[in-house]
């Protein structure tokens, strides 16, 4: 990206987001992080300090504490000379990611298949209701989806560390997968692996649920890493 689509792109953000009276560093946290899932600041892209306190209003300290939020999250990293950057992993780190959000997600899977608490198993039916519709899904729409989905699998597992686990995850996948990769093929594919996931659950089979989680998540691992190495491949 040039210059000069980064300045414009930056003062298109500030004209929305600058508050009346300065932001909070949540907020601030709040907004960059919806930047990067959204891929209004990708891989690369550097946050410039002085920007962002003409962008939120507030000095540098909200926006030093922010940024140390996002680099605890895995969503940026300091760059020798460049400062801070949204984080670029590499097809080992998906990979190494992905090998631990496999346990997770198959241990979430059979502890809420394995759920004996009758109003939590009707409360799932109730909030994943959505994955069952066939209307189609803009890529936003699928991420909210597929974040509600699986929120309310750790729900019902009912066990707070592996949420816990799960949570400081969930954010540099995302990252990893959005973008080019997630066309209507490949979110149809997924939620249909989503089905699977839930009918084992709601079927009470704990093994089933456990390898359909497993088999959906190395597919979602095997395309981001295939669009991570297609990021990396020299450009014309």
């Amino acid at each position: 990206m040039d210059d000069s689509a980064a300045t414009r792109r930056r003062r298109s953000r500030s004209r929305v987001d600058a508050p009346a009276h300065g932001a909070t560093v949540g907020h601030i946290v709040e907004r960059l992080r919806d930047d990067v899932l959204a891929r209004r600041l990708t891989p690369g892209d550097r946050l410039v300090e002085s920007d962002l306190t003409q962008r939120f209003a507030v000095s540098r300290g909200p926006v030093r504490e922010a940024l140390r939020r996002l680099a605890a999250e895995g969503l940026i990293e300091h760059a020798p000379n460049r400062g801070a950057v949204v984080r670029r992993l590499s097809p080992r780190d998906i990979c190494e990611l992905f090998q631990i959000r496999f346990e997770i997600e198959a241990l979430a899977a059979r502890l809420a298949a394995q759920s004996a608490d009758m109003a939590a198993r009707a409360r799932f039916s109730e909030e994943i209701a959505m994955i069952f519709t066939d209307t189609p899904r803009r890529m936003s729409d699928y991420l909210d989806e597929n974040a509600a989905f699986h929120a309310a699998v750790l729900r019902l597992a009912d066990n707070a560390q592996l949420a816990e686990v799960s949570a400081r995850l969930r954010l540099p996948l995302i990252m990893a997968q959005v973008g080019d990769a997630l066309t209507v093929e490949v979110m149809n594919v997924s939620v249909c692996e989503h089905r699977a996931i839930a009918k084992a659950i709601i079927e009470g089979d704990a093994t089933a649920a456990a390898n359909a989680a497993r088999a959906h998540l190395e597919r979602a691992a095997a395309l981001a890493v295939a669009r991570r190495e297609a990021d990396a491949e020299p450009r014309n």
